[in-house]
């Protein structure tokens, strides 16, 4: 009798007689066939490149309005993916901003919730989930996180002015027969600005300043050496791209672009306005996302979340965040309405705290008797010299003013669509008390059920306004200590009642 046939999961016909059969049939061969066939699906899970910039805008690319910057291979992007027009980070700086992400939780519940902080390694990170499930994990460029040597298995610093250099280098080398996550950290666009020969130069007498900054020299020529940078995450994002097309893999990887927090100018970065905590957000891959534009709320914590579903991995019970498949599948879709968001120190004093929902925008001041200023808008760099300069000679307008403001509002509210700016204060106006009212609720749910605290000896000035360091400066009571919210788990309001 001639031995019959049978394929492997591999495709190869293999020959077997009937005493083989027999065999092959058996419980033994049945559980060895799962796995066989478990191997060979695992090579469909899906790629991510997850490709964070450095202190860039969520209104400075072309696909976000903004008609003088130069970012094609982005508004590519937005157009072929989803753009959403409501992501909100956690926290406007750039390390507890990081450590936030990684973990899924809200600065003050991860230990790292100031600026120069290492996350503990108690904490949960999500590349790590994926590294166990057989993921290849990479981190190139900009980390500002923590050791991170068991949740990557290869760690490079980057090469060049954005420490993206080496990226496309890393897609060739991976091993192919794992599906692969990569955290590309870029250095652009942080100060001080880097200028190359390959990206565009901006003429500073097209640029458009925003309202709250001085509309003077030294300010233009500065965001046009900040949008060179901006420019250069979009070649970046090219190139990436025409690697995953060579490899013929980008209907199998998605893609997410994102800010670690707002551009570094004054009343920008470390700010809980749109200008600072509300970050470009961008997600694509071919064969899995349909255009759209996202006009739901999602925040920087709810990533991790998603990307472990898109996986087929299990969230981590410590993860506060929450996935928003649902919306990649329909646009339409609401997996979260209220963001949270903190302002803790960032190289000067800070205690704010912000809720987004509906239409609305709050802020709580918890230090109102400080000046609101950080290493970007204090007389250092050129747009925070002139804004200074022209405030000494009363060249200032009102809007030109907030980093002037002492003491500060406890509480600020504005309504977003007809405020995109935030610099009409609402709070103490009549026809808004409700909407205080609901605001301060809903902190106060988040605040008590996430263990935030304002710190009885709070992380002092590290430097005064001219640059010049106090010495033997040390960090002091993190926000949530107290409660011991690193070991809380609880997220807060996500969807209004």
């Amino acid at each position: 009798m001639s031995p019959a046939k049978t394929a492997w999961p591999s495709g190869r016909s293999v020959a077997y007689s009937p005493a083989m059969k027999r065999f092959f049939l058996s419980p033994f061969l049945f559980v060895v066939l799962l796995l066989l066939t478990a191997v060979a699906r695992s090579d469909e899970r899906p790629n991510f490149i997850f490709f964070i910039t450095d202190d860039v805008g969520w209104n400075d690319l072309g696909c976000y309005g903004n008609t003088f910057v130069k970012t094609p291979n982005l508004d590519a992007m937005a157009k072929e993916g989803l753009r959403f027009t409501n992501a909100y980070l956690t926290i406007s700086s750039c390390s507890p901003s990081r450590c936030s992400i990684i973990t899924s939780r809200y600065p003050h519940n991860t230990g790292a919730a100031e600026l120069h902080t290492s996350l503990p390694d108690d904490q949960v990170r999500f590349p790590k989930l994926l590294r166990d499930a057989g993921y290849h994990t990479v981190l190139s460029g900009k980390n500002h996180i923590a050791k991170l040597t068991e949740t990557f298995e290869v760690i490079s610093k980057g090469k060049g002015p954005g420490k993206s250099d080496d990226w496309v280098s890393l897609l060739q080398d991976r091993p192919k027969d794992k599906p692969f996550f990569a955290w590309f950290g870029s250095a652009d666009a942080h100060r001080d600005w880097q200028i190359d020969e390959t990206n565009h130069v901006y003429d500073p007498e097209k640029i458009e300043v925003p309202p709250f900054l001085f509309d003077g020299p030294k300010t233009r020529q500065d965001l046009a050496d900040y949008y060179h940078e901006v420019t250069r995450t979009d070649t970046t994002m090219g190139q990436l791209v025409a690697e995953l097309k060579k490899q013929g893999i980008e209907d199998n990887t998605y893609i997410i672009y994102m800010a670690d927090n707002g551009r570094p100018f004054p009343r920008c970065k470390t700010r809980l306005y749109d200008s600072g905590i509300k970050t470009p957000f961008l997600m694509s891959c071919p064969g899995k996302i349909k255009p759209a534009v996202v006009e739901s709320i999602i925040s920087s914590i709810d990533i991790g979340p998603t990307v472990l579903e898109l996986a087929g991995v299990e969230k981590d019970k410590r993860m506060q965040g929450v996935s928003f498949v649902p919306v990649l599948k329909d646009p339409k879709a609401v997996t979260r309405e209220i963001a949270f968001a903190e302002q803790n120190w960032h190289v000067f004093q800070a205690h704010q705290r912000m809720v987004r929902t509906g239409d609305f925008l709050y802020i709580k001041n918890n230090f109102p008797k400080l000046q609101a200023v950080s290493m970007e808008s204090d007389p250092t760099f050129p747009a925070g010299e002139e804004l200074w300069e022209k405030n000494a000679t009363g060249e200032l307008n009102d809007k030109q003013k907030d980093i002037f403001q002492k003491p500060r509002p406890e509480e600020e509210l504005y309504q977003v669509s007809d405020d995109p700016h935030q610099l009409t204060n609402l709070a103490g106006k009549k026809e808004f008390a409700g909407a205080i009212k609901d605001m301060r609720g809903l902190l106060s749910d988040w605040t008590n059920e996430t263990g935030d605290t304002v710190p009885e000896k709070p992380t002092p000035d590290r430097q005064r306004l001219d640059g010049k360091r106090f010495p033997g400066h040390k960090h002091g009571e993190m926000p949530g200590a107290s409660a011991g919210a690193t070991t809380i788990n609880k997220s807060g309001p996500v969807l209004l009642d």
